[in-house]
């Protein structure tokens, strides 16, 4: 297993991290001029729907991002109480009903976006076209899917469930506090 981030992942990276960082300067910068043109008394129309499709845009790209660093909530207290054959297969089970809900997510985001451009639909104030800002949800989930596979080659021992005892350190309190029987003895 490498740890070397290869040009894949460096692309990964820009692509998730870069440009969901410039999604939070747009809305830094959008909002900024949100409130000095409300303070000045000339509201500018647009800000509110660009920081909306902005903000949008910055938590699908982020979603991808937190897969790739394997920054993602996780239900370890649950799994760590699972059998150990569920525990060994931890990782199996996150891969893979990630890239089912990342599927279903570029899947309906695809519609979504094929349904715009049907439409022809624009945004109410911006007049940017609806299909333009919907393509971030099958873009994501595609980047999404490329992260897990990156996190799988570079971070796997940051998927793989530690030992219960790690997650959990009052389950040793309550093992050493367990009455012993006649054959533990």
């Amino acid at each position: 297993m490498s740890k070397d981030p290869s040009m894949f992942g460096k692309a990964l990276k820009v692509a998730t991290d870069f440009a969901a960082g410039i999604a939070v300067i747009g809305v830094l910068l959008v909002v900024l001029l949100q409130v000095s043109s409300r303070l000045l008394g000339l509201p500018v129309s647009w800000t509110e729907e660009a920081t909306r499709y902005l903000f949008v845009w910055m938590i699908f790209l982020g979603l991808a991002a937190g897969f790739r660093t394997v920054e993602t909530a996780r239900v370890t207290v649950l799994i760590s109480m699972m059998p150990s054959l569920i525990r060994r297969l931890s990782v199996p089970i996150y891969v893979v009903s990630s890239v089912v809900f990342f599927a279903l997510t570029g899947w309906t985001g695809y519609h979504l976006v094929q349904q715009q451009w049907m439409m022809n639909e624009t945004a109410a104030t911006l007049a940017v076209p609806m299909w333009l800002i919907g393509t971030i949800m099958p873009l994501s989930s595609i980047l999404a899917v490329l992260a897990i596979v990156e996190s799988l080659r570079t971070r796997r021992d940051l998927i793989e469930l530690p030992d219960p005892l790690q997650v959990m350190p009052e389950l040793r309190l309550v093992e050493s506090a367990k009455p012993k029987t006649e054959k533990q003895l």
